[in-house]
């Protein structure tokens, strides 16, 4: 089938209680393996790159294959762009093939990022496509977006009702303690402040920084109404990890095949975990 709006899939995922993953990814094998994962889950899936990807492979690389992906597979699948500040590349993204994307303009005050917001979701609307929006700021770093720990902020839920109100994006991502990167302790969830903000918007969740998170906690999140759970840090980390123990272990083997299958395996076993510990497994 062809690649899908995001948006159908989020909605069904909020009211029946489960979480999809978003995996960002960096190669071909990365691509796949979550693809594979997915076929064999039974799991609908979205497709992330973040804005450095991008500008890594180019956009039409990214979507040739995500759409190749998508016309093999049986399950339904979405191709996200991450953590975009610029207004130019989600437009080129769109109407290249992209299915969902975000705008971020949380570092700026509140009608800023509503207006930005708003603009973006008037033009994804006459494409189909999903548009995700981000209240607070999530601390720790994506590609080049820093949030030092004593600059992040937690989502007011009021400002979600009044943001979502204003803008109608379709899917809100709220800060709520967790973190980009990998977590040096247990996650502080603000588990009330989601279930606030679920009870104010009846728009998605998504989860942002969901490498790492305890099954317990993001069972949790899911429940309140986190449908979209956001891993990348981790899901890198496998692949890269893989390469140097194969490097390590095979010094002498310089065959691409070979190792990259390795990484490409590893990444495959997380996914299958990451789509359990959500939920989505078998509701593709």
């Amino acid at each position: 089938m062809a690649l899908v709006s995001s948006t159908p899939l989020l909605i069904e995922a909020r009211q029946r209680g489960y979480g999809i993953v978003a995996f960002n990814v960096h190669t071909l094998e990365m691509l796949q393996a979550v693809v594979e994962a997915a076929e064999e889950s039974r799991s609908p899936l979205i497709l992330q790159t973040t804005v450095g990807t991008v500008k890594h492979l180019g956009i039409e690389y990214i979507v040739g294959a995500a759409q190749t992906a998508a016309r093999r597979a049986s399950v339904p699948i979405a191709l996200h762009l991450d953590h975009c500040q610029d207004f130019e590349l989600i437009l080129q993204c769109m109407r290249a093939g992209y299915t969902s994307v975000m705008i971020d303009q949380s570092m700026h005050p509140f009608e800023r990022n509503a207006e930005m917001t708003r603009k973006v979701v008037e033009v994804a609307r006459a494409l189909n496509v999903n548009v995700e929006a981000e209240l607070g700021k999530v601390g720790g770093v994506e590609d080049d977006i820093r949030v030092e720990d004593d600059k992040a902020t937690l989502a007011d839920p009021e400002e979600c009702r009044r943001f979502v109100e204003l803008t109608g994006v379709p899917t809100l991502a709220p800060a709520i303690g967790t973190a980009h990167g990998i977590y040096k302790g247990e996650p502080d969830i603000d588990f009330r402040r989601i279930e606030d903000i679920a009870g104010k918007v009846e728009v998605p969740l998504v989860l942002h920084g969901g490498s790492g998170i305890p099954e317990a906690q993001i069972n949790r999140c899911v429940s309140l109404g986190m449908a979209k759970i956001n891993v990348a840090t981790e899901l890198k980390n496998a692949f890269s990890l893989s390469l140097q123990q194969s490097f390590a272990a095979n010094p002498d083997d310089l065959d691409p095949r070979s190792y990259m299958s390795a990484a490409k395996q590893a990444v495959k076993r997380l996914a299958q975990e990451k789509m359990r510990l959500s939920g989505c497994a078998g509701k593709a």
